[in-house]
């Protein structure tokens, strides 16, 4: 792992190096708007996520460089007799990044961090359309156990 990376809570100030990551692929691109200033909307989504000890946003450094970012949200869930889970989601490599092992070091950090947390389960989901995605995670020892259903509500 860590390949001079190193891993932490992000911080109000790496909110405009996040939105550029996550806007910087087909879907983001089609999804996300990034702008200057940038809408208020990430900044409330931003200090929701930070309030909430279930939720962290981590961000993978190369120096003070963010290259990678990904949330993970712990649940309690009443299966496995109480068990809880983490969930992995946003995860974005920047994009003169990818294919250098950042994603592969930011997801192990990611099942490490949820261990430490005492959870049994790690979850994430793709986008189908994101084939290259769909094979990574399950190069890494994910599988598709699940059929996941999702609907938009605006």
């Amino acid at each position: 792992m860590d390949r001079e990376l190193n891993f932490r809570l992000a911080t109000e100030q790496d909110l405009d190096k996040i939105v550029a990551m996550i806007a910087d692929d087909p879907l983001g691109s089609k999804r996300e708007k990034y702008e200057q200033p940038l809408p208020v909307s990430y900044r409330k989504a931003f200090q929701a996520i930070t309030a909430d000890p279930n939720n962290e946003l981590i961000v993978a450094c190369k120096g003070n460089d963010i290259v990678g970012v990904q949330q993970i949200t712990y649940t309690p869930y009443l299966t496995y007799q109480g068990g809880w889970r983490a969930t992995i989601e946003g995860v974005r490599t920047r994009s003169s990044e990818r294919g250098k092992g950042v994603g592969t070091d930011l997801i192990q950090w990611g099942i490490q961090r949820a261990k430490k947390r005492g959870c049994h389960l790690i979850q994430l989901t793709t986008d189908k359309k994101r084939k290259d995605a769909l094979r990574f995670y399950e190069r890494l020892g994910f599988k598709a156990t699940h059929e996941g259903l999702k609907m938009t509500l605006y």
